[in-house]
């Protein structure tokens, strides 16, 4: 996109990740247009919304006066309609959420509670019952099936809503195009010069709060990266699962635990890890480390003294590291597993964890913050793929209000 075409927009969204997309196309819908995208990477997806798991989450884990809760349930209705629309990639294999120990019990059925809060379908099963639907998988008592949940193709979903967005005339998408800082009211400044607006929505995942920032907006928010390793089952042992097994998360902190996947590729993944990062986009060892490098490992240094929780899963998540212990947490899930049925995986991805700075807390939540001219979109993690278009229609609103 030539720079002329780049001065003025009536909506300019910052972000070509799922969140921002989703966004564009609500407000396509809503009969808006003259609608400009600015993406710093050369096509969408290079990050989160390309980079998780695939699981369109059924609304399970999320407490009741969370907005992940609000969306998660409509969300996965929205987004598995979009996928039928286009023949997109959808399958329906559920997910089974088994025990390790039989004091788990009590959380198990706090997962049942907060999924009929939201609206969630599930069935609490007993251990003979999970054989019918993942004859590998252990369970110490009961367990929780999920017959809403589902595995998609995320960079198909993202392709396809470029695609949608561009066909509908009234959306621009300028790639390779950096937020470098706000120049007034209603000005930014970006690698490819400055761009006037009337609505300003901050869509930026890892980089949501230094956008909010130049905004004089979040100042107490900062970002922890967790990186997010996974295995892979040999194609031979891969029988090993059906569909989706995942472990009783603590409900304190915002991850899930390793567990399997039967991904849209038709492989299936073990993991992710939760493991602290040094940067925002530090998907190799060394890759992408700089002067705020420092900062976070000083953050987490600070959390790790101070929170209880974060330290606990930090520790536990750093061991992963090593083969053996990632091998004894999946095994627990899948006593058949032997620790050569792993390989290792190409896919990785970074969670850019919010913290609130000052009370040393991890943000469990999506955020959401507005001023006269803009919306900034913060904390969107986990299930933000799934909850987008549900949660779009939630921000447009903001946006007329």
């Amino acid at each position: 996109m030539h720079i002329k075409e780049l001065k003025n927009c009536t909506y300019l969204i910052c972000g070509a990740g799922i969140t921002g997309l989703a966004i564009a196309n609500e407000l396509v819908n809503r009969g808006a247009d003259d609608i400009l995208i600015i993406e710093k990477e050369a096509y969408s997806g290079a990050h989160a919304s390309g980079r998780n798991s695939g699981v369109l989450h059924a609304g399970i884990y999320y407490t009741p006066d969370s907005l992940k809760a609000k969306f998660c349930v409509e969300g996965n209705r929205l987004m598995k309609s979009f996928c039928r629309l286009h023949n997109l990639v959808l399958l329906e294999t559920g997910k089974t959420i088994v025990m390790k120990i039989p004091s788990e019990l009590d959380r198990l059925m706090e997962l049942k509670k907060r999924a009929d809060s939201c609206g969630a379908y599930t069935q609490i099963i007993e251990s003979k019952d999970l054989t019918d639907l993942e004859p590998y998988a252990y369970t110490a008592d009961k367990a929780l099936y999920s017959p809403e949940t589902a595995v998609i193709d995320p960079k198909q979903i993202l392709q396809k809503l470029v695609e949608v967005l561009l066909q509908s005339g009234k959306v621009r998408i300028s790639y390779s195009t950096s937020f470098l800082h706000v120049k007034d009211t209603h000005t930014i400044y970006t690698s490819r010069g400055s761009i006037a607006f009337k609505k300003f929505i901050n869509a930026a995942g890892a980089f949501a709060d230094k956008v909010a920032h130049s905004f004089g907006l979040a100042k107490e928010y900062k970002i922890l990266p967790f990186k997010g390793t996974y295995k892979k089952l040999k194609k031979e042992r891969d029988f090993l699962v059906q569909g989706n097994i995942y472990p009783v998360p603590d409900l304190r902190n915002p991850f899930l635990g390793v567990h399997f996947t039967r991904n849209a590729d038709g492989n299936v993944y073990v993991g992710p890890t939760a493991i602290p990062a040094l940067g925002r986009e530090n998907y190799s060892f060394f890759a992408k480390l700089g002067p705020e490098s420092v900062s976070i490992l000083y953050r987490d240094a600070i959390l790790l003294l101070l929170n209880d929780s974060f330290r606990y899963s930090a520790i536990a998540e750093i061991k992963k590291y090593f083969s053996q212990h990632f091998y004894e947490s999946a095994k627990t899930l899948v006593p058949s597993l032997r620790i050569d049925d792993l390989e290792e995986s190409q896919k990785v991805g970074i969670r850019p964890q919010l913290v609130n700075w000052p009370q040393r807390k991890l943000e469990l939540d999506f955020l959401l913050l507005k001023d006269a001219e803009s919306l900034h979109v913060l904390n969107a993690i986990s299930p933000a793929f799934t909850t987008s278009m549900a949660f779009a229609r939630y921000a447009a609103s903001l946006l007329e209000s």
